[in-house]
């Protein structure tokens, strides 16, 4: 039985200057403050940790999806100029590489807090958003935040759900799905990065990539010896002078959205990433045998929660389609990458075959458009959604999850609620999609 705290009367103070206010400071949040702030709007971005960047940042992903389709990059105007700063900075990584750019995190938080302050827009660090009120026209009026100030509120005119998760749509009352149609949702991963690796050994060694079959992972699994390695996943690149990051290992029945449920898959993720580096250091030793694991993210590495329901749900079908749309204001070439469920564990441990066969790949030059319709949530009047929490099925968000495609996503959105503005409702809906597809064109972002 669940029992109520009823807190007395009370008034907390609001802050109603903002005409755009981002909540959550991921690569769409960053982008959307900083596109938002760059076409006049007073915009404000919230977010929960100390740090700007999201997965690949305080989660410690080690690389950036592939940002091309193998003829031309296909992920641009501020994606293309972030992970071009993040080139810049690590000697080992060639200008001209368009995938698997491995990320030095700490240069991130620096390229992020750039682009958003530059930009104009105001960051409030170590804040969560814990309320949201909205009428019953859909229109949000104001949300509740919670940091060292204690309970606060802010208003603005038009709300960016960059949280992830979906929360401030959700809250707001907007439509959403939740993984498969029992509720399973993708596992997840706590990244890590070991230090003291030999750097010769690990460059010109074995690959470690599952597609291998020679690769220590499978030895690693079938042993038996290391319990929390379960599956074969790993996936690794070096991200500075003796150091390599690793996405590696799974953790199931995790909701991102339920505290405990993630508290606990911390704890276990922390266990895991200290099994890989004893696991590492015995089977593949010329790299790993003296490595240190310097650290954990602190973050989790959520694939998937809340899919909001929008005015146009992109479905598997109009990926297989390479479609096109009329109101399309980017593209999207990755992979369906759906990660391994429970009842695939001991598949994955025969070979990478089975993984790969599920995986529908792009041939060179194609790819599929995003239609603005997909950022609108069809209940809520001043709300936009980017990053993986857009309106679409579950294959599809396997694909549009990615790091570049979630910074477009946010710049879309960003210049969107600017435009937003000007109208008498703020009614995302009611956005003029062709002059808003002029603007990007101008800003280089790419779609048909």
């Amino acid at each position: 039985m669940t029992t109520r705290f009823h807190i007395s009367s009370m008034g907390i103070p609001v802050n109603d200057a903002w005409d755009v206010i981002v909540v959550g400071g991921g690569p769409a949040g960053c982008a959307a403050a900083a596109a938002a702030a760059r076409e006049g709007a007073k915009t404000l971005i919230i977010e929960a940790t100390g740090t700007l960047g999201g997965m690949g940042t305080s989660a410690l992903v080690p690389m950036w999806c592939p940002i091309w389709d193998k003829e031309k990059v296909v992920y641009r105007g501020i994606s293309e100029k972030v992970v071009n700063a993040c080139k810049e900075g690590m000697a080992h990584v060639a200008k001209t590489d368009m995938e698997w750019i491995p990320i030095d995190a700490e240069r991130l938080k620096r390229i992020y807090d750039a682009l958003v302050t530059d930009a104009g827009a105001t960051i409030l660090f170590n804040t969560f958003v814990c309320g949201v009120e909205a009428g019953d026209d859909g229109v949000v009026t104001g949300i509740v935040l919670a940091n060292k100030n204690g309970l606060t509120a802010c208003r603005a005119k038009v709300y960016i759900d960059c949280s992830g998760d979906a929360d401030l749509a959700a809250w707001a009352g907007a439509e959403f799905q939740k993984g498969d149609e029992h509720g399973e949702m993708q596992p997840v991963t706590l990244c890590f990065q070991l230090s003291n690796v030999d750097h010769y050994a690990y460059k010109y060694g074995m690959e470690l990539h599952p597609g291998n079959k020679q690769s220590p992972i499978y030895p690693i699994v079938a042993s038996g010896k290391f319990p929390l390695i379960k599956d074969t996943h790993i996936v690794t690149c070096a991200t500075g002078p003796g150091t390599v990051g690793l996405n590696a290992g799974h953790l199931w029945d995790v909701d991102n959205t339920d505290p405990v449920s993630v508290s606990k898959a911390m704890v276990e993720g922390r266990k895991l990433a200290s099994q890989f580096r004893d696991a590492l250091a015995e089977y593949y030793p010329k790299p790993f045998a003296n490595a240190h694991l310097v650290a954990t993210g602190s973050l989790i590495g959520a694939r998937e929660t809340r899919r909001i329901v929008g005015d146009y749900v992109l479905n598997v079908n109009d990926y297989n389609d390479r479609r096109s749309f009329s109101d399309e204001v980017c593209r999207n070439s990755y992979f369906l990458d759906v990660h391994t469920s429970k009842d695939e564990i001991e598949e994955s441990k025969k070979g990478f075959e089975h993984f790969a066969a599920r995986c529908k790949h792009y041939g060179p030059g194609e790819s599929h458009g995003i239609p603005y319709r997909c950022f609108t949530p069809k209940t809520l009047k001043n709300v936009l959604v980017a990053g993986r929490s857009i309106s679409c099925d579950r294959p599809v968000q396997g694909s549009v999850r990615i790091m570049p495609l979630c910074l477009v996503m946010g710049e879309v959105t960003g210049v969107a609620a600017a435009h937003a503005l000007q109208s008498a409702k703020c009614d995302v809906h009611k956005v003029d999609v062709p002059r808003l597809r002029t603007r990007l064109r101008e800003l280089d972002v790419y779609f048909q």
